[in-house]
C-alpha cells in the first residue's frame, strides 16, 4: 500500500492559480488552545491527513503546549471540519473566531510541530498557564480604555500597529515576539500595581505575556477576550463605538482586514498615507512595508529603485547573479531604512475622536 504523503509537494504557482480558480466560496477561521499534548507529532500527522481531504488550507502550529491555527475551509466542508475537530477530545471546547473579512487566505495547507506555538523563546519556570489575565468583554474593555489608572499595551509586532491600533494604546517597538515581552517588561517597570490591559490579535498573545508578566509580580492584568478580531465582530454587533482605529493586520495574503477606514499608516517610500502592506516583487528582497498605490506603480511592487531594477531583469540573468552574493539586490538586511520604526517605545498614540 503507497504510504500517505503528509505534506506538500505542488509547485507554489501552481497552487496558487488552482486558488484564483477555485469556483467556491472559502471561510477563513482562527483558534488556539493551551493544553497538553503528549504527541505533537501524531496529532500533526492525523489532522494534516483529515483536512487534506477536506480542501483546507492553512498555518498551523502544534506544541506539547498547545495548537495555534489560522486556516480557511471550502464552505461546502465547514460543517464536517467543524465536527471532525470537536471529536477530537483535547479540542472539543475549542473558540473558532470567525475572519472580519473573508478572501483568499491561504494557498496550501502547512502543519508544524514547534517548541512553542507563540515564540518567546521562555522557559517552562517564566510562566504558569494556569494563573493568565482575566479575560474582559469588548465593552467592559472599551470602558477601561479611558480610565487614567489603566495601562494599555498593544501585544502584536510593530508592523502590525502601524495599520491598525487602540486609542491611547502603548507600542513596544520591537519586530519579533522573543523581543516583545523583555522590552514591556522594561516598560512597565514600577508598575506592578497598576492595573495592566493588554490586547493582539485573537489572544493568543495576551494568553501567555498575560501569564509571563504575573510571574513578574504584576498583580492586576487583564486581556480582551478574542482579540481585535472578536472585538469587531461585536462592535458590528452590539453597534458600540469602536476604539480601535483602522486595519487588523494578519499574517497570510490578505495581509489585512479593514475594521474602521480610518488610514493609520504612511507609505514607506514617500510618507503619504497609506495601509496597504505589500511584499517586495523582488525575489530576493521580498522585504514586507508599506506602499501606497502610486509608489507601487512607480516601483513595480518593489520597495526601491535598485530591487526594481534587479526585478525586471531577465529571469535567466536574476538566476545567474543569485549565485554571487555580490550580485543580488536585496534591502531586506538594511530593513530598518525600508520600514522605519514607530517614533518612540514609550509613545501613547492620540487619535482624534
Amino acid at each position: 500500500m503507497k504510504k500517505e504523503v503528509l505534506y506538500n509537494k505542488i509547485d507554489r504557482n501552481i497552487l496558487i492559480n488552482d486558488l484564483n480558480n477555485e469556483t467556491f466560496e472559502r471561510k477563513t477561521c482562527s483558534f488556539y488552545k493551551y493544553i497538553n499534548i503528549e504527541n505533537p507529532k501524531q496529532i500533526r500527522d492525523n489532522l494534516y491527513s483529515n483536512w487534506s481531504k477536506l480542501g483546507i488550507f492553512g498555518r498551523i502550529y502544534i506544541a506539547k503546549e498547545g495548537i495555534n491555527a489560522q486556516l480557511s475551509c471550502p464552505i461546502h466542508n465547514w460543517e464536517n471540519f467543524i465536527k471532525e475537530l470537536k471529536n477530537i477530545n483535547i479540542f472539543k471546547n475549542i473558540i473558532i473566531k470567525e475572519a472580519i473579512v473573508d478572501g483568499k487566505s491561504f494557498y496550501k495547507l502547512t502543519i508544524k510541530v514547534r517548541n512553542e506555538i507563540v515564540s518567546y523563546g521562555l522557559q517552562r519556570n517564566q510562566y504558569d498557564m494556569k494563573k493568565t489575565g482575566e479575560h474582559i468583554t469588548s465593552q467592559e474593555f472599551n470602558k477601561k480604555i479611558n480610565n487614567e489608572n489603566t495601562i494599555l499595551v498593544d501585544m502584536r509586532n510593530y508592523y502590525e500597529s502601524e495599520v491598525g491600533r487602540f486609542k491611547n494604546a502603548l507600542i513596544p517597538d520591537q519586530e519579533t515576539s522573543k523581543q516583545l515581552l523583555p522590552r514591556v517588561k522594561k516598560i512597565l517597570k514600577g508598575k506592578e500595581n497598576k492595573e495592566i490591559l493588554m490586547y493582539c490579535t485573537g489572544g493568543i498573545r495576551c494568553e501567555k505575556a498575560s501569564a509571563y508578566l504575573i510571574k513578574q509580580g504584576f498583580k492586576n492584568v487583564k486581556q480582551l477576550k478574542g482579540g481585535i478580531i472578536q472585538y469587531a465582530h461585536d462592535q458590528k454587533k452590539y453597534n458600540f463605538k469602536s476604539m480601535f482605529i483602522g486595519k487588523n493586520f494578519v499574517f497570510d495574503r490578505r495581509m489585512s482586514e479593514k475594521v474602521t477606514d480610518d488610514v493609520m499608516g504612511k507609505c514607506h517610500i514617500c510618507n503619504n498615507p497609506a495601509d496597504n502592506h505589500v511584499d517586495c516583487n523582488n525575489d530576493s528582497c521580498h522585504i514586507l512595508f508599506i506602499q501606497c498605490e502610486d509608489c507601487n506603480k512607480k516601483l513595480e511592487g518593489c520597495c526601491s529603485e535598485e530591487c526594481k531594477d534587479f526585478y525586471l531583469l531577465p529571469k535567466s540573468i536574476r538566476q545567474e547573479y543569485k549565485k554571487d552574493p555580490n550580485k543580488v539586490i536585496s534591502n531586506t538586511l538594511n530593513s530598518s531604512s525600508i520600514k522605519p520604526r514607530l517614533n518612540s517605545i514609550t509613545r501613547r498614540y492620540k487619535v482624534e475622536q
